[in-house]
């Protein structure tokens, strides 16, 4: 059941009761209903503060400069990057419920997220471009994770979108290392108009940095200027 607005989100709890998609408590407010996470979680999942990659916009620990994985790569096309959250722990349940169990209030949460981490890159307003769905999905499974994205970036954070890139059938990227993770994406991410000079182009999870490499690379060969990328978890 979609959501349009916080009071609505807060009926929508009271008669189909879902709980915060983080402890399970009840929620209680209309804010909490909207964001599908209690007020006592809410702040749990603030963005990391601290050095990132230069490259692919992991946290660093010890390293400077670039990660580990990074240092060992040729580099992205993409002009920077931000990851706002591990892939493990209470960061892996919110992103479970919304992308297999459909969780919708937590696309409002990300969207917010996603606005606010516009800072790191130094930028008040932009364009956002989504990586593409594979072929067929939609159509298939009803949605797809990062489209809805878009839709509540359009609807409620009130964002400019292009969706200017296509994905054409490809084998799954699961399996596949990083090396075959991109070659499997040439030629099978292409733009299929002029997109904005200046883009933040965005996927939920990043693992090997392919999938928005390669959607990078096909945006910079259609004019796109400068591509910032981002993901809402790392793994």
């Amino acid at each position: 059941m979609n959501s349009f607005s916080p009071c609505l989100s807060l009926l929508r709890e009271y008669v189909f009761p879902s709980g915060c998609a983080s402890c399970g408590n009840t929620l209680t407010g209309k804010e909490e209903a909207w964001y599908g996470l209690c007020k006592e979680c809410m702040p749990r999942f603030e963005i990391e503060e601290g050095p990132r990659c230069a490259s692919c916009g992991r946290p660093l620990i010890s390293e400077q400069g670039d990660c580990l994985p990074c240092r060992e790569r040729e580099g992205f096309a993409f002009d920077k990057a931000l990851v706002l959250w591990p892939y493990r722990g209470r960061y892996q349940k919110i992103l479970k419920a919304y992308k297999f169990n459909q969780f919708l209030a937590l696309g409002n949460f990300f969207t917010l997220k996603m606005v606010q981490a516009l800072s790191y890159f130094q930028l008040k307003e932009t364009s956002w471009v989504p990586v593409p769905p594979r072929p067929g999905k939609i159509r298939s499974q009803g949605w797809d994770q990062v489209d809805y994205l878009a839709k509540r970036l359009e609807l409620t954070q009130a964002q400019r979108l292009s969706r200017c890139l296509v994905r054409l059938p490809s084998k799954s990227q699961k399996k596949l290392d990083r090396a075959g993770r991109r070659l499997n994406l040439l030629g099978r991410i292409l733009c299929k108009k002029p997109p904005p000079e200046r883009v933040v182009l965005f996927d939920d999870v990043l693992t090997t940095g392919s999938t928005l490499d390669v959607s990078a690379a096909a945006l910079k060969a259609q004019g796109a200027k400068e591509v910032y990328a981002l993901a809402l978890f790392y793994d």
